[in-house]
């Protein structure tokens, strides 16, 4: 029996006429309606005329998230009077729920996708809702441009809704062609702030850590809103852990319930979320229950501010999770659950200072995800290059190509960026691009099961306390009972059928999202797709079966984890691992791939204030493994460089940044030879070189011309040096090979090469910037040019009698150090004039008691000037 009174009370049943009209008219519109208010269940059943007076038509709605797409159609079904499976239905990985007369179908973003890859018209719909469109869900985001290039090109009756919670909506109305907006308005109540940050300053989130000292805090404001207000409490947490954690510490509350809602938690709990409870509830809930679920019974919102978002750092080579701080608009959805049924009030667990410091929205994940899946999307779409897309937001060009290398490099794409027939085969996996091609390549070696069942623990993250070996997190999977095994089961079981047509068998029955072939020969990488894998095959032919693992099982599971993250293989070096992509990582203490020559990475994350990655999962693999599943990474090679203060000439043989043997190159040629030798000029220096006494002083004779007068004299700074080194160290730079042969070129004569000998201005050399001057008492005085700017000339006082101004050179005046007898400083002076009328008599005290046989004059301008004592001087 549908349940007239629930839909009629459903705020969004005021904005169907004009939804309705928008469609009728244009094809295409913006739903802006708040959480709470039925945009995702009325508006579904109205369109397919299962509630109202419209047309039968078969209508898909596209959710970000399983646990939203079996929750709206199960809510939609019971509006209906039915179970889900009936009149509306869902299919999300793994689980189907569809009838022959289901006319409302629930699916993920990511079956939509995989539907649009199979069938490009859709045949058979008529409307598709894109719930949630706000959260800007990579999947959503392509879904939306593939379901507009669609209504463009082939299909103009497809109707498209685009639905969100938030009222950004201008940007989606232009995508779509420019689609009217109709809005609906909420029944919300007013919702007190309630501003309660930590007592003390708490650590930033920084990867997937969060500070305990706020996990602490956020339990003891739930606490404070169970004292001090009425109703069920929502909690907002950023992750599954912190979830945990913050459920250990509320413990059992008298007359409360504490339960946790999040995409890994089982159908029953989810089930009892979504009802009233017969106590008062603390659910404890990720970003899902920001709007893609409707709790009922909250009167209270604690936000610890949080959220996760996918972040790819493309500098190592990972990708994972991260914890931000969520956005303005985040906290207003999360506000606005506790206004939903009557006025409420949310706690804030941050100072309402940093308020506005917040981003406005989250981040698209276009611009921050890896976009390998994306970029496989594309290119079988084909649009390689993502350029004839109608995207909200342009994919990053570095993003991008590297996800092109990793297509590349597995075989999905061609040079060109055209899919292969096993890029196309991939995209119908349900799998990352990177797992697909792990269970297509490894299903005919190590078995249909044993794949499927690793590719399935590589798919959703394991428990931590699984730990992070991955050949037991196998074992503990197989033999757990908790929902992370029991989905894995279900995964596992779906992907040995999609295994077992890549191993060239016959499945017993299909995947449940998408079907799987086999690889051909001329579409698999070098290296992994052919071949034999020196791996036996292994047990594992029963998803779900008892039993401990054997070496060779373990062998085969790091094999499949290899395969899959191929730059990731990493080798023992030094007390840590050297991945063959580059990137360095460590495992923890008490890890049990300590001590393996290699593993394969399959999640690692970089601590905070470290510079290594940290291994979270892996599998350890032999060297025979590590060579087949990085082989495209594989290559011998000449290598001539500068290292450890010399040229190093060997032939390596490496699988990526893992060095595997090396030997002496004895006839490395000439070219590499002189690279390295500038190489190490430029790290070191032109010390390198021979500098006799007069060859550094040349060179600073010349930085003061070029300083003072320019051109034509050269500039000899070391980056000037290096940009001419062909000009003045050649041709002894060419017939080096070694440090020592550098040793012995003269960088004096060398450098004699740069002087303006063309022009005849080399010969002023001795004119404009001499190494000497003579001054007045006849002696030639060395002078200093290790300032270009200040020439300094250090000569005795008495020799400089009788000279009335400071000597100079090219027009600059010598800095003079006028020493003591004993040739001490005494003075310092630019201006020699104004030294003996205001300075000398000073010094001529000072000086005169301390060497009273040297002449001290009174009118030293005039004086005759000496090298002597007085008595020498009258002898």
């Amino acid at each position: 029996m549908i349940r007239h009174e629930a839909l009629e009370s459903l705020p969004v049943r005021e904005a169907l006429p004009g939804l309705a009209e928008a469609l009728d008219t244009r094809g295409t519109s913006v739903l802006v309606a708040p959480p709470g208010t039925g945009k995702t269940t009325l508006v579904p059943l109205a369109l397919a005329g299962l509630w109202g007076t419209g047309p039968a038509r078969r209508v898909l709605v596209a959710e970000p998230r399983r646990i939203a797409a079996r929750a709206a159609a199960r809510r939609m079904a019971w509006l209906l009077g039915e179970r889900a499976g009936g009149s509306v239905g869902f299919t999300v990985r793994g689980e189907r729920a569809v009838g022959r007369d289901t006319r409302v179908e629930v699916v993920t973003t990511g079956v939509l996708l995989q539907r649009l890859q199979r069938d490009q018209e859709l045949a058979g719909v008529d409307a598709v809702v894109l719930d949630e469109c706000h959260e800007r869900h990579l999947d959503a985001d392509t879904a939306a441009a593939f379901l507009w290039d669609v209504r463009e090109t082939l299909r103009p009756d497809l109707r498209l809704v685009a639905a969100s919670a938030t009222t950004d909506a201008e940007g989606w109305a232009r995508l779509l062609g420019g689609a009217p907006v109709v809005e609906a308005r909420g029944a919300a109540h007013p919702v007190d702030v309630v501003w309660a940050p930590p007592p003390r300053a708490v650590r930033p989130p920084h990867g997937m850590r969060v500070d305990p000292a706020l996990l602490t805090h956020v339990a003891a404001v739930a606490r404070r809103a169970l004292a001090e207000r009425d109703g069920d409490v929502l909690v907002f947490l950023p992750g599954v852990g912190e979830i945990s954690r913050v459920a250990g510490m509320l413990g059992s509350p008298p007359g409360v319930d504490v339960l946790q809602v999040h995409g890994r938690a089982p159908a029953a709990v989810q089930d009892a979320v979504l009802s009233l409870g017969e106590r008062r509830r603390v659910v404890l809930a990720t970003s899902v229950a920001e709007s893609s679920l409707t709790v009922p019974g909250v009167r209270v919102v604690v936000d610890s501010g949080l959220a996760r978002e996918p972040r790819v750092d493309h500098a190592r080579g990972l990708s994972a999770l991260a914890t931000v701080r969520a956005s303005r608009a985040a906290g207003r959805q999360r506000a606005g659950r506790a206004g939903r049924e009557a006025p409420g009030a949310v706690y804030r667990c941050w100072a309402e200072a940093e308020d506005a410091r917040l981003p406005s929205y989250p981040s698209p994940e276009i611009k921050v995800a890896d976009l390998t899946a994306f970029a496989l999307q594309a290119a079988c779409w084909g649009d390689p290059d993502a350029s004839g897309l109608a995207l909200l937001d342009p994919p990053p060009g570095g993003a991008m190509a590297a996800a092109r290398d990793v297509l590349t490099a597995i075989g999905a794409v061609r040079p060109d960026g055209r899919p292969t027939e096993r890029g196309v085969r991939l995209t119908r996996l349900g799998l990352h691009p990177r797992l697909g091609r792990a269970l297509m390549d490894a299903a005919p070696r190590v078995g249909a099961g044993l794949a499927a069942e690793v590719v399935a623990l590589l798919s959703e993250e394991p428990p931590r306390d699984y730990g992070d070996d991955l050949a037991a997190a196998l074992r503990a999977a197989r033999r757990g009972g908790d929902g992370y095994a029991a989905r894995w089961r279900t995964e596992a079981r779906r992907l040995r059928g999609a295994a077992a047509e890549a191993e060239g068998a016959v499945p017993a029955g299909g995947p449940d999202a998408g079907g799987s072939g086999g690889t051909p020969a001329s579409d698999a990488p070098a290296g992994a797709g052919g071949g034999a894998v020196p791996v036996a095959r292994g047990g594992g032919e029963r998803p779900g079966g008892r039993g401990g693992g054997t070496g060779v099982e373990e062998r085969a599971v790091g094999a499949v984890a290899a395969l899959a993250f191929p730059e990731r293989v990493a080798r023992a070096d030094g007390g840590s691992y050297l991945m063959v992509g580059g990137t360095r990582a460590e495992v923890g203490a008490g890890s049990a791939l300590r001590g393996a020559e290699w593993i394969a990475v399959a999640v690692a994350d970089r601590p905070v204030g470290r510079g290594h990655a940290r291994v979270l999962l892996g599998a350890a693999v032999d060297g025979d493994v590590a060579r087949w599943a990085a082989g495209t990474l594989a290559e011998r090679r000449e290598e001539v460089h500068w290292a450890g203060g010399d040229v190093v000439a060997r032939r390596v043989e490496r699988l990526g940044a893992v060095e595997l043997a090396a030997r002496p190159l004895t006839d490395a040629g000439p070219a590499p030879v002189r690279a390295a030798l500038l190489d190490g000029l430029r790290r070191e220096g032109f010390g390198l070189l021979r500098w006799p006494a007069g060859a550094e002083v040349l060179r600073q004779r010349l930085a003061f011309l070029h300083e003072r007068l320019g051109e034509p004299w050269p500039d000899v700074s070391d980056e000037a040096l290096h940009a001419r080194v062909d000009e003045w160290l050649e041709p002894e730079l060419s017939r080096a090979r070694r440090r020592a042969d550098l040793a012995r070129i003269d960088a004096g004569q060398a450098l004699a090469r740069l002087l303006p000998w063309a022009s005849g201005e080399a010969a002023r050399l001795d004119e404009l910037a001499p190494e000497r001057i003579t001054v007045p008492s006849g002696s030639t005085v060395r002078i200093d040019w290790s300032d270009p700017e200040r020439p300094v000339l250090a000569v005795k006082l008495q020799e400089m009698f009788g000279l009335r101004e400071s000597p100079t050179v090219a027009g600059v005046p010598l800095l003079v150090h006028l020493l003591s007898p004993a040739g001490r400083p005494a003075a310092v002076t630019a201006d020699l004039a104004s030294f003996w009328r205001e300075g000398y008599q000073q010094v001529r005290a000072e000086l005169r008691g301390r060497y009273p046989k040297h002449p001290w004059p009174q009118d030293p301008a005039s004086a005759q000037p000496t090298r002597h004592t007085n008595a020498r001087s009258r002898g």
